[in-house]
């Protein structure tokens, strides 16, 4: 039996597509859910056997909007996981939502098929500010979906929220803050808008239209981290808050580079020493999986070094950081570069040190892309200059 599995399903259906958003997902293929849902169930039942018995401990159901799916498809989606893999007695099981897909009856039936986290897309407080990036649904919906939640006895509920949308001040994202505090969920994620080539923002921006510059997206985190910590929600991640216990299992799995396995079009994996993603195509991906056509679309086996980068990228990410010692034990590489570059760091302000572990400071989060990014530059200077030696040290003993 292996290392605990995290399972990923992607449900790459909308009832709309919002302007900032560059997942794969589609709007107005409904008529293709059935066929999708054919492919997806035959998928499960195929991975089960690659995973052998290695147990599951947290199934995460993305899209797209997996609500939107169906209560039908989704309690016979997770039927057949359930009957297929090996899961843990306290298997998280996550659903995404929108607050306009959802109702307590369906929540209840979820429930019963072992749903244990709602993940919900509130995004902001504002109904002009949603009407904005074309989120269809009202902050009034939000409140009911999450009443919802509730009466379905569902006791692990995040709520996504997203700062620096077109029109936002301090004051709106402040109100938007405290009304999702008032409704209590376990945890929030809060992420700064990114504009992502090819999506209708990105032209909208390209037209003219101004957004929160990178100054004004700054303060907002800043003050949304010291708010949330006095709300008592424990930051664990660059853009992630949780009440105690509540952290969410299957992005942890990301973040510290345990295995995971993601089932369906465009769904990415970590398994097996290998990572590998499937077309993200819909047509293409149901014709692979019901007729034998091919439905991997990248594959590639992971070196050592290669996780060593992955190790600072992802690790540098959350409150847990870096160890030295686990640095140079799993990865056979010095560390003392990396050192005095994390204390120029501590110097800024941007990282502090507890032992022989490294964390960034919020403000180090913020800069994190850039700081990790110099990070693997002088990760990869180092290694070439120790192959550069070694290469001259064999030729020296010839």
């Amino acid at each position: 039996m292996g290392e605990c599995l995290g399972l990923y399903l992607h449900i790459p259906f909308c009832r709309s597509k919002c302007d900032y958003c560059d997942f794969y997902s589609l709007a107005g293929k409904e008529d293709r859910m059935d066929e999708y849902q054919k492919a997806l169930l035959r998928h499960v039942v195929e991975s089960a056997v690659v995973a052998h018995s290695d147990p599951v401990d947290s199934i995460y159901i993305g899209g797209g909007t997996p609500t939107w799916y169906g209560e039908k498809r989704l309690v016979e989606l997770l039927r057949t996981v359930k009957r297929q893999f090996t899961t843990t007695k306290d298997v998280e099981v996550t659903i995404e939502a929108n607050p306009d897909s959802v109702d307590e009856k369906m929540l209840r039936h979820l429930r019963r098929m072992g749903v244990n986290r709602i993940s919900m897309g509130m995004q902001s407080g504002s109904d002009e500010e949603l009407r904005a990036i074309h989120r269809p649904h009202t902050y009034q919906q939000v409140e009911e979906a999450v009443a919802a939640v509730r009466g379905a006895k569902i006791r692990n509920l995040n709520l996504d929220l997203i700062y620096g949308l077109p029109g936002q001040t301090m004051e709106s994202w402040q109100e938007t803050v405290e009304k999702a505090l008032s409704l209590n969920p376990e945890h929030l994620s809060c992420y700064g808008l990114t504009v992502e080539e090819g999506t209708p923002l990105a032209q909208r921006v390209a037209r003219g239209e101004q957004l929160p510059d990178e100054d004004m997206q700054a303060t907002l985190y800043l003050w949304t981290v010291e708010r949330l910590a006095q709300a008592g929600y424990e930051q664990y991640e660059i853009s992630n808050f949780a009440k105690r216990g509540f952290q969410s299992r299957h992005n942890m799995k990301y973040w510290m580079g345990r295995p995971y396995m993601g089932l369906g079009a465009a769904a990415h994996s970590d398994f097996g020493g290998r990572r590998y993603s499937f077309v993200s195509n819909l047509d293409a991906y149901i014709q692979g999986m019901l007729h034998g056509d091919e439905v991997v679309e990248e594959s590639e086996q992971i070196t050592r070094r290669e996780r060593g980068s992955e190790y600072l990228m992802l690790r540098l990410r959350t409150v847990h950081g870096i160890d030295e010692w686990e640095y140079r034990r799993e990865y056979m590489m010095n560390f003392e570069p990396l050192e005095a570059k994390l204390s120029e760091f501590e110097q800024r302000g941007w990282a502090h040190r507890q032992g022989r572990r490294w964390k960034f400071t919020p403000e180090g989060f913020l800069l994190s892309n850039q700081l990790i990014g110099q990070l693997l530059e002088l990760q990869e200077s180092v290694t070439l200059g120790g192959t550069l030696e070694r290469i001259r040290k064999q030729r020296e003993e010839g």
